[in-house]
């Protein structure tokens, strides 16, 4: 894998974040916070937990090792996840722009939010991440369902820019 390959990938993860969250944001407050079984208690709270994991891990690249998910996510507003969000792409992008292909084969070393120590290869952490963020939105398809919101099914004709 290359950088130019992984900026691709995060390129695809800013553009499907944003259609899902140009979806949610045209739900009623109702269908946002309405429980139904999943991984997380509603539509809210797994676009929340998307957000917060792309964060997570983007301070974990940064050197850093968070012991807890940041306090924006005590309750979210799309407002804030929006906000948020546009805050961790920048950030990303950042990083992203810094590295080489040889970075991508470099043990990262950092600690899960439990302070339990991990080694890993930066370019299958930066993989993760995106594969987390997809599973994630796989699920918002069927939330977002399940309360009638309507989702496109038309593919666009080109992917976003970058991204193959």
């Amino acid at each position: 894998m290359t950088t130019d390959e992984i900026r691709s990938l995060y390129a695809y993860n800013r553009w499907a974040n944003a259609r899902f969250l140009a979806v949610i944001e045209g739900l009623p407050d109702e269908g946002l916070i309405a429980p139904i079984p999943s991984s997380f208690p509603s539509i809210l709270g797994t676009f929340a937990h998307i957000v917060a994991a792309e964060w997570v891990w983007l301070r974990r690249w940064l050197g850093e090792n968070p012991t807890g998910f940041p306090d924006w996510l005590t309750e979210p507003s799309l407002a804030r996840l929006r906000e948020k969000l546009a805050e961790v792409e920048a950030e990303r992008d950042a990083f992203l722009g810094t590295r080489g292909d040889a970075d991508l084969d470099r043990p990262l070393d950092y600690r899960t939010l439990d302070g339990t120590p991990h080694r890993d290869r930066l370019g299958d952490l930066l993989r993760h991440v995106v594969n987390h963020s997809s599973y994630h939105r796989g699920q918002l398809t069927t939330l977002l369902r399940q309360v009638g919101a309507k989702l496109g099914r038309d593919r666009p004709d080109r992917l976003p820019e970058g991204s193959g």
